[in-house]
Parts: C-alpha cells; structure tokens; sequence
C-alpha cells in the first residue's frame, strides 16, 4: 500500500510584503513589516502549555444549520426545557451548553459565511473580501509542535470548502478521505519515505536561512527604524526554522498504534452520514492517541446530493430540503436529517467520556463547538446561530439565551476556548471579552 506522505501543516502569520523580494532556492520570500509578529509570545505560549494537561478543540460547522424552531429550547437557564432535538442528547446534559442569540458581527451574505465560521471575519460576500485566522490555526501557531500534526482540517463533500484560515487569509484545503487521514495518522511510512519527508524539511530550513543571510545584508542601507523591523524578522524566521527543527523530530518517532479498523472507501457523496461518523471516530482517535490538539470539521450540506439512510425515504437534496418554504413534506424530512446530526453528537459526546486519560474523560479535556453560519437556511439568515458547546471542563448543563433581536458576538466563545487552551488571549476578532454565563468547572 502506498502512503501519501505529507508535512504537518505549519501555520505562520503571512505579514505585508515591502518593495523588495528575497531570493532563496528558487523560492522568492518579501521581506514583511513584522511589528506585531507572534514569535515571542508563541514561544512562551507553547512553553505553558507543555507542562499543561492536554486541552484539546473540534469546530464543526453544517453550513446549512438546523431548523430552529427544533433546535432552541423556549426556556433559558439551567432548568430549561430540552427541544424536540436536544432531547437527543438527553443523556449528556451536563456535558453542553446550548446557546441562543449569538452570531458574528458584520458576518452577512448567507451561504458564503461558512468560511468565516471560526474566523468571524466580516462581510464574506463581498469582492474585497479576505479572511483572517481561524481559532484551530491561532491555537496550532502557538501550541501546534507539542503534538505531531499541528491541526488536522477536515471536511465531508467539502468541495474545497474550509474552516481553516492562516493568518494571511489563506484556506488550509481539508481532507475528505477519512482513510487517507487515518493512514496519515497512524500508518508508519517505509524507512525511505521518511527520510524523504525529513529531507523536505531540511530544505526548508535551508531556504530559510538564505534569506536571512541575504536580509542581514540589508542592515549596512537602512535606518534605525528598519533596522529594528530586521531584528524582528530575523527573530521570526528562527522561530519557524525551530518549529522546522521540531516536525523534524516527530518524523523519526512512532506512530501510535491503535486498534480500530481503518475505515471503508466512502466515495458516494449520498453517503453523508456514513462520512460525517467516520470523520468523528477520527477526531476521537487523534485526541486518544494526542496526534493534534485542534482540529475542524466542515459539513458542507449545501454540496451534498439525496442522501441514502437505512430506513428512511430522503427525496431532495439536503440544500433543497434546508429550503423548504414551509412546506411540511421538506420540512419531515430536514427534520430527519437533523436527528441523525443529534444522535451521531450523542455517540461522539459518548465515544469520549469512554476514554479515561490521566483520570479524566477525555471529553473533559475536548471542546466541541458544533454550529452553523445559517440561523435559519430558508431565509438565508445569519443571525441567531445555533450553537452547542461541549466538554472542555466548563459548567455545562444550561441554555444561555441571548437577545434575539440584538445578538451576542459569538466570537466571545472563541476567546474562553482560548483561555480553556491555556493561552492568555483577552481578544479575538471582534469579540468583546469572554462568554458571559459560561464558567469553568
């Protein structure tokens, strides 16, 4: 069997380019205004973390939501009444928060606001658009070489349709072979192949280096301002060659052996419920084993054709059925499908208290924020989110229930993960603080 070898991805702040260009290898590098790179802070960041229990994250978006009116429970705080939906989950109620009025702020245009699910970049839809770093790439730039994949990035019929952005807007393409992923994760490549990988990242390093030495050479014609700036790239540079230097090392160690079957070749896009468990089984597994401490998950429904379901009758497309004006025979059968999400979270939040790790279940230690861009897909609305939040160690076992009409910036979830991941971040996008009503345990 062949395996498709590849370097973990490693994500690094893309900076304005000056009016020069460094040349290297054959790789042509601009030399950045660099003020506020991360490079210091990442370090100590990572540092932290190193000696942290393991704090993990999954950020699973369907783009094409849940019918509302099933999802959202009528009454709010810790005694709530369960939705229709969330009686599904019944048996882990303490283990998630369910949120109502919460959106991104100045994110519009409907269905092209996926990609800025866990950027909350504004305004996706428009032609000047350009998207910023999404919360798994802002974990992975900081904490991503203490494991050996610094995120993972997947997606079900994704269509290259991506949650993860770097920080210079850039889409990580996903993965949609749930047995190339595992393969990836688990499968040891020949003693040839890996010398070829790390071979590839000893190149990298050395271009790294040429434009460093050619940079320096720029210090004799600038002025003390740019000097500094200089200083600052070259400190840059060090620190990606360092995080080369440590993917390097992962590449010469083991690969965790486990004893779950690699899962079957699902090529039928009608296969989406098949493809979506798969996808779950293999976050859980890479949490198991601490291959990646991020991961995301993109449900692209809207790329998704008529769905087979062992005993259910699905006669529409699942973006045909999201828009259903009403009518009740789209609206049983979307509500068919939205079941199915719920009771396959139910398996997920329950594949997770199984495992034990350092005396607590590894959903304790597992945020799971599962959401959509779409409040409501039949009117292409991109206010009131439905949000779940899961594990992570917080206070679960309630609905927080914001104003409808005057919505809570979701990205104040993303900034309490942060600090969950053991990372002293006060801001995020355009958040406003943490999650009002959310505590740790």
């Amino acid at each position: 069997m062949n395996m498709k070898t590849r370097t973990p991805y490693i994500a690094v702040r893309q900076p304005l380019s000056r009016r020069r260009f460094l040349q290297g290898a054959g790789v042509a590098m601009s030399l950045p205004f660099l003020d506020a790179m991360y490079a210091r802070t990442a370090r100590a960041a990572s540092a932290a973390a190193a000696n942290a229990k393991p704090r993990r994250m999954l950020g699973i978006c369907n783009n094409l939501g849940l019918r509302p009116d099933l999802f959202f429970p009528t009454s709010a705080g810790r005694d709530y009444v369960a939705s229709p939906y969330l009686e599904l989950l019944a048996a882990h109620r303490n283990d998630f928060t369910v949120i109502s009025g919460v959106s991104h702020p100045n994110v519009d245009g409907g269905h092209p606001a996926d990609i800025s699910f866990l950027t909350a970049a504004p305004h996706p839809a428009s032609s000047s658009f350009r998207n910023t770093i999404s919360i798994d790439q802002y974990i992975a730039e900081r904490i991503g070489t203490l494991t050996r994949f610094p995120s993972l990035t997947l997606s079900v019929n994704g269509a290259a349709r991506s949650l993860s952005w770097t920080g210079a807007g850039v889409a990580i393409p996903p993965e949609e072979r749930a047995r190339d992923v595992f393969d990836q994760l688990f499968l040891q490549g020949t003693p040839e192949q890996i010398e070829a990988q790390i071979h590839r990242l000893d190149t990298g390093r050395s271009i790294l280096d040429a434009v460093a030495e050619q940079a320096k050479e720029l210090q004799r014609d600038v002025g003390a301002g740019d000097r500094t700036r200089l200083e600052q790239y070259f400190t840059s540079v060090r620190d990606l060659e360092n995080r080369l230097q440590e993917s390097r090392a992962w590449e010469r160690k083991p690969k965790p052996v486990v004893s779950t079957p690699a899962p079957g070749e699902l090529n039928n896009a009608a296969q989406y419920m098949d493809k979506v468990k798969a996808m779950y089984d293999l976050a859980r597994l890479a949490f198991e084993t601490d291959s990646t401490r991020a991961i995301t998950l993109m449900l692209n429904s809207v790329a998704t054709p008529v769905i087979t379901l062992p005993g259910e009758t699905i006669t529409d497309s699942y973006h045909n059925l999201s828009h259903h004006g009403k009518t009740d025979e789209k609206l049983g059968q979307l509500k068919v499908l939205d079941e199915w999400h719920m009771k396959m979270l139910a398996k997920l939040f329950s594949d997770l208290k199984a495992v034990n790790e350092g005396g607590e279940p590894l959903l304790d230690r597992t945020m799971i924020l599962y959401g959509s861009n779409l409040g409501d897909a039949n009117a292409h609305s991109t206010v009131n989110l439905p949000t779940l939040f899961a594990g992570g160690g917080f206070r679960h076992g309630q609905h927080l229930a914001f104003d409808q009409g005057q919505n809570y910036p979701l990205p104040n979830l993303f900034v309490s993960m942060l600090q969950r991941m053991g990372l002293e971040e006060d801001k995020f996008a355009s958040s406003t603080g943490t999650m009002r009503g959310l505590e740790m345990a």
